[in-house]
């Protein structure tokens, strides 16, 4: 294996941040024009919702790119200290605004971008858990937009169940086209497949 310039390494990390960038305007993207109520509202019998999704991503970018290396970021890390509920960070509470979230998962984005702008893809840090406590900010990177993405698609759910909204970006342009009526038709289908492979697979395997 050839030995990787800098500049062909900073080429890697800047494709690496588009990708992680790309993760979180999809995250939050999914807030937009929905009620107090609606960014809140429990829709998984574990209670997933949208603004605990932001509120839980905005403490793994503090750990990632904050305090791992050195640069702490003032964002709530429970599982760290141990002195808060289960679950606190994935769920806002009465008191915690939208606007309190949002903008703090904003702010913990531009110090990561700072932090990951300063240092070279091999920096060391350390996150105080697991076999990997000792980490690289190439793998931070890798890490927290695999993390992103993966709350973004809870995320689409979600969002989907509130109002019907689909897609990873506002104009919908990556989903099939279709009206409700196409949608529904499609749903319908996809229920009948279902149906019918269900005995003939039990059948099968009888």
């Amino acid at each position: 294996m050839t030995e990787e310039t800098p500049k062909t390494l900073e080429a890697f990390k800047k494709d690496l941040l588009i990708y992680l960038q790309d993760a979180r305007d999809a995250l939050l993207w999914k807030l937009e024009g929905l009620s107090e109520y609606d960014v809140r509202r429990p829709l998984t019998p574990t209670g997933t919702n949208l603004l605990g999704l932001v509120k839980h991503t905005t403490a793994a970018e503090a750990m990632y790119f904050g305090e791992a290396f050195g640069r702490p970021f003032d964002a709530p890390r429970p599982w760290i200290t141990g002195d808060a509920e289960p679950n606190s960070d994935f769920w806002a509470t009465p008191e915690e605004s939208r606007e309190q979230i949002v903008d703090g998962y904003r702010a913990a984005c531009a110090h990561a971008d700072a932090t990951i702008a300063a240092l070279p893809l091999d920096a060391v840090g350390r996150v105080p858990w697991g076999n990997r406590a000792q980490v690289t900010l190439h793998h931070g990177l890798v890490h927290m937009t695999a993390e992103t993405q993966r709350h973004a698609g809870h995320a689409d759910i979600v969002r989907e169940l509130v109002d019907g909204a689909t897609g990873q970006r506002r104009d919908g342009a990556n989903t099939a086209p279709g009206d409700e009526a196409w949608w529904a038709g499609h749903r319908a289908r996809v229920e009948r497949a279902a149906q019918e492979a269900a005995p003939a697979r039990q059948n099968a395997q009888a």
